[in-house]
């Protein structure tokens, strides 16, 4: 899957579609390849300041999903470029 269509996918979501996100944790020098499936609670863009030795105005956002587990547990999963996006039920009725 391409960024493209993981990004026309992601910008298509609603809440309640049931999702399956593959994505990378990283943790210092350590990386797990994860999978993590979910409903769609809600999408958004968060402004944050995650880059070192950027101005203090300049505005950094990245997508964010929040989903809703199996066992109930809140998640927020942000989006990158090696992020893979498949929407495996749509919750609602698309027009």
């Amino acid at each position: 899957m391409t960024y493209a269509q993981t990004l026309e996918t992601y910008r298509t979501l609603q809440p309640g579609d049931r999702v399956e996100l593959k994505h990378e944790v990283k943790v210092g020098f350590r990386s797990w390849a994860m999978v993590t499936v979910g409903t769609v609670v809600g999408k958004e863009r968060r402004r944050h300041g995650l880059h070192y030795r950027r101005s203090f105005d300049d505005k950094v956002f990245s997508d964010a999903i929040v989903l809703r587990r199996d066992d109930g547990e809140l998640t927020t999963v942000t989006m990158d470029e090696f992020s893979e996006l498949k929407v495996l039920a749509s919750g609602g009725s698309r027009v």
